[in-house]
């Protein structure tokens, strides 16, 4: 059979979707791996499965479920700005009617709002900190503050100019606080009510944007301030994205821009 794909981005966060309402795709690591290679698959730091909640047996009051994958194939909790992609796919498709709705998801029912613009606003949920850590980049120790966003997350609060940064390589990380992994970003404020950011994703490596990790930096920030009330927007490689939490309950909202839409050939699949 023909499999249906579209190629959207958030941010320069880029996704293949996978539209599979009824869950019959064989979705396995290597495929996942596969389509988000940028040599010999479309290229994309995630994979978005389109599925009804009701196929894959997981409790949600929304209709459809966001199946993410990371780019190596391993299955994530969350994505903020892949939830705004999979968001304004099902608005542009008609799947949904209206502007609000709820997505489900491993880190729980998102509630999305689809605006007239074409950005798009996610209920994260609740931004938590859950204590405090140390990434070493380049033989240097940087501390930070960890935050749970659905997924977890190492902000560090920085000095130096991101820029300069050297993430080619995976920074370490304490394994142990860290178990499952982790995303490691680092922050620079640039003015009231404004940071910027540079993201090592768990499971992709350095991307243009981490719309979870914009949640966990402005979370960290305004912790740092001794509040959990506030907003600011984010300035990331891929763009500029806007936050607001609210006694430590987040929203995230941005841009969406699909690029390309097709089929994949049967006989890659299967090599796949």
């Amino acid at each position: 059979m023909a499999i249906e794909f579209l190629k959207g981005h958030g941010t320069q966060n880029d996704f293949v979707l996978l539209p599979d309402p009824d869950g019959l795709l064989d979705l396995t690591p290597s495929r996942v791996a596969a389509l988000c290679d940028r040599q010999r698959g479309l290229g994309a730091d995630g994979v978005l499965r389109v599925v009804r909640s009701t196929a894959l047996g997981l409790p949600s009051e929304g209709e459809w479920f966001m199946d993410y994958r990371n780019a190596d194939g391993s299955v994530a909790e969350m994505c903020g700005n892949g939830m705004r992609v999979f968001a304004r796919y099902l608005t542009d498709t008609g799947l949904e009617s209206g502007s609000e709705f709820v997505v489900g998801s491993r880190a729980g029912d998102k509630p999305v709002l689809v605006r007239p613009d074409g950005e798009v606003t996610v209920h994260m949920g609740p931004a938590a900190i859950t204590g405090a850590s140390v990434a070493l980049v380049d033989g240097r120790n940087f501390s930070g503050v960890a935050v749970n966003v659905g997924n977890p997350h190492l902000v560090s609060i920085v000095e130096d100019d991101v820029a300069e940064l050297d993430l080619r390589d995976q920074p370490r990380y304490d394994e142990d606080f860290f178990p499952e992994g982790v995303n490691l970003e680092f922050v620079n404020p640039i003015g009231e009510g404004a940071l910027r950011m540079r993201v090592y994703e768990r499971g992709v490596g350095e991307t243009r944007s981490c719309g979870t990790g914009t949640v966990a930096a402005v979370a960290a920030a305004l912790h740092l301030a001794g509040t959990d009330t506030g907003e600011s927007t984010v300035d990331i490689p891929g763009g500029r994205v806007t936050v607001a939490l609210d006694h430590g309950a987040a929203t995230l909202t941005g841009p969406v821009e699909f690029v390309a839409r097709g089929e994949l050939f049967d006989g890659w699949w299967a090599q796949a």
